[in-house]
């Protein structure tokens, strides 16, 4: 049975502002949004005394000193200036930290599609009790291969680690687990 257009329920103006906030890309990396990568935190409307409500932004960098997040703060600025928001705020929040644990398995297939390998596992955040972990293969995202290898672990961003991979011979880079 198909819901006709009168009965499906109305978007609510803050979802339809986390929609378009969360159409904002990483400027490192551009097939991940801000929502995919887990930075988007919270988007509220409230009353300045405007016509249109303003609009408060909460993101939370994937690590304390990210360049990205000046690029990300003026790129939803523009966004929302551009549907007719004219104040927005755009705050930053360290804390909780953030993790890859916070990505979404949407924004982790876009990463593999792209050539980067996904984060694999769970972050430790606050601390891990229990067994020792292992580290374990990173598959390469070319062929899928196991057989690969950390070239450095510093990759062209901090987030991101060098890997190749033995069996195709492409080096690539592998999103930490932070």
């Amino acid at each position: 049975m198909f819901l006709h257009e009168a009965t499906k329920p109305k978007q609510t103006a803050e979802q339809k502002a986390w929609a378009l906030a969360a159409t904002v890309c990483d400027p490192e990396i551009p097939v991940l949004t801000i929502e995919d990568l887990g930075i988007l935190r919270k988007v509220a409307l409230f009353d300045d005394g405007g016509l249109v409500p303003a609009v408060q932004v909460t993101i939370t960098p994937t690590y304390s000193g990210c360049p990205a997040m000046d690029a990300i703060r003026d790129d939803l600025k523009a966004a929302f200036h551009k549907e007719g928001y004219p104040s927005v705020h755009v705050e930053l929040v360290l804390a909780p930290a953030w993790t890859t644990d916070w990505m979404t398995e949407h924004g982790k297939a876009k990463l593999q599609e792209y050539g980067i390998a996904p984060p694999s596992g769970r972050a430790a955040a606050g601390g891990h009790a229990g067994p020792v972990r292992l580290k374990l293969a990173v598959k390469c995202p070319q062929c899928s291969s196991l057989n690969t290898k950390e070239l450095t672990r510093f990759g062209s961003t901090s987030c991101k680690a060098l890997f190749v991979c033995q069996d195709c011979k492409e080096p690539f880079d592998y999103f930490k687990v932070l």
